[in-house]
């Protein structure tokens, strides 16, 4: 039987050992950039993270559930959209601080409001509108640098392959928010790993290469690993609100922050401090009006719902 007695302690506890797999899985994929390409790191990624999910699966008896869809379609889509998130994000992390890419992947819940406004018909009020323009406002104080005179060619194209990796992730999480009314969440875990290793098989043409002994340590562990915060994030979930835990994803930046500087000797710059300080902020008031707003409907369908 899943414990699922609320510990809102537990949630916020998952969820930060979440963020930290996750960002340390980044700087396994950082560390073999130069040298693996990044449709080769999402396989490693995708399909060594099958793994523990699987097990994950079998151990909370949901394995026939997880393998069992409604929209098989869906799931395809959610598959293209999300890989090519992540060959995008893997991609942009050879060009960039792990801090600055970081920094930047936090305008995806900032896009996942205005597509939620134009897919999904969402209706979108003050609060949130001006959430998304302060958002927006600091992902160009942390792209600047990269864009203005005197930047690189090589930042500019990384700073450009990060915020398309966020905008796809964005459309990724549109397409989750269709899937969750018929899927089991298990299933959209499962499939988006098979569909994303499937995929990845695609890139081979482009110019795959054997990994160092080393490398392929790095590329291993990072699938593993990626599985492994997959299943801690889900689970945070069942202990705790959404508004409680999402504010964490946030620490990232903190444990981007240590890594960056410690692997990989990056200081970030007074522009992506302070653009990530904006964003966090925006997407922070972005979670709190989503709560709110959530208040509200349970009360509306609580005096909707007929005395028995």
């Amino acid at each position: 039987m899943i414990e699922t007695t609320p510990s809102p302690a537990k949630g916020i506890a998952l969820k930060l050992a979440a963020v930290v797999g996750f960002v340390v899985m980044q700087a396994m994929i950082k560390a073999v950039a130069p040298h693996v390409p990044p449709g080769e790191a999402v396989f490693f990624r995708s399909a060594f993270g099958i793994v523990p999910i699987l097990v994950w699966l079998a151990v909370t008896h949901e394995l026939s559930g997880g393998l069992r869809v409604q929209s098989p379609l869906g799931h395809v889509w959610r598959g293209v959209i999300g890989t090519t998130a992540m060959g995008l994000g893997f991609a942009a992390l050879a060009f960039l601080p792990l801090p600055e890419a970081t920094a930047i992947g936090y305008a995806t819940p900032i896009l996942v409001v205005v597509f939620a406004a134009l897919f999904l018909g969402e209706q979108v009020r003050i609060v949130r509108i001006s959430a998304v323009v302060m958002g927006l406002a600091g992902v160009l104080i942390v792209l600047w640098p990269q864009f203005g005179a005197g930047a690189g060619g090589t930042e500019a194209l990384g700073a450009g392959l990060a915020l398309a990796g966020a905008a796809c992730a964005a459309l990724a999480q549109i397409q989750i928010r269709r899937l969750v009314g018929s899927e089991r969440t298990s299933a959209i875990v499962f499939w988006f790993s098979f569909t994303a290793t499937a995929l990845s098989l695609l890139t081979i043409p482009f110019g795959w290469v054997m990994p160092s002994p080393t490398e392929a340590a790095l590329l291993i562990g990072a699938g593993l690993l990626g599985g492994v915060a997959q299943i801690l994030m889900t689970s945070a979930y069942r202990f705790a609100d959404a508004s409680v835990v999402a504010p964490f994803d946030y620490a990232s930046m903190l444990f981007a922050l240590v890594i960056g500087y410690a692997v990989f000797s990056e200081i970030p710059s007074a522009s992506t401090l302070a653009g990530s300080a904006i964003v966090i902020a925006a997407g922070v008031l972005i979670i709190w009006r989503e709560h709110q707003l959530g208040l509200e409907r349970r009360k509306q369908r609580k005096a909707m719902t007929p005395p028995g």
